[in-house]
């Protein structure tokens, strides 16, 4: 078991890396909290997905996005999870962690099981010699907003999040020149002469 911390906070929880084995875990609390957001219709994960593209311990395939889990005491009931990945800062040329999801199942809130979460991963950023551990919130969760604030975080008011969801042949078609029958990568890579990794 990878596990980061068995230390006696949040009620002696045990925090650990997710593993092959928990991708059932993992999914059923991402359903959880695609509840909660009121998304249940935009989750498209699977189980094979989630492995194909997850980083686990000690597995070959390097992944895009780790899961830390808690779980209660003396037990292998699952409290919640943090999935994130690393991220860079150019302006400090350090690395740091984006938190993609936290999520505790609400019997369990209250308990201190998503501040322990986020113990661990500023301590994973520090690791890693990050500089910087960041989130994104949905402006009408006001509970949340105002658990991390209590934490210590600032709210980025003068960022806007951008992304482009639908890169099919259909998609987005104002990325790159806008020209029809194309997608949006397609569309985009025209912009660029390729690039080889040394």
């Amino acid at each position: 078991m990878s596990t980061i911390s068995e230390s006696s906070t949040a009620s002696d929880a045990i925090v650990r890396f997710a593993t092959e084995a928990d991708v059932p875990t993992i999914l059923t609390l991402i359903h959880e909290l695609a509840v909660y957001e009121k998304a249940s219709s935009s989750v498209l994960a699977t189980e094979e997905s989630l492995l194909k593209t997850l980083s686990f311990p000690g597995s070959s395939s390097p992944g895009y996005a780790r899961t830390l889990l808690v779980f209660l005491p003396n037990s292998e009931e699952c409290a919640g999870l943090a999935l994130f990945f690393h991220n860079y800062s150019t302006w400090r040329a350090a690395p740091g962690i984006y938190l993609e999801d936290l999520f505790v199942r609400p019997a369990y809130r209250g308990r201190g099981y998503g501040r322990r979460l986020l113990g661990e991963l500023a301590r994973e950023t520090k690791r890693v010699g990050g500089e910087r551990l960041e989130w994104s919130v949905l402006k009408w969760n006001e509970p949340s907003l105002k658990f991390y604030e209590g934490l210590g975080a600032q709210r980025m008011d003068e960022w806007v999040g951008m992304r482009v969801d639908d890169l099919g042949e259909e998609g987005v078609n104002n990325v790159g020149d806008g020209r029809k029958g194309e997608g949006a990568l397609e569309r985009l890579g025209r912009w660029g002469k390729g690039v080889e990794w040394r």
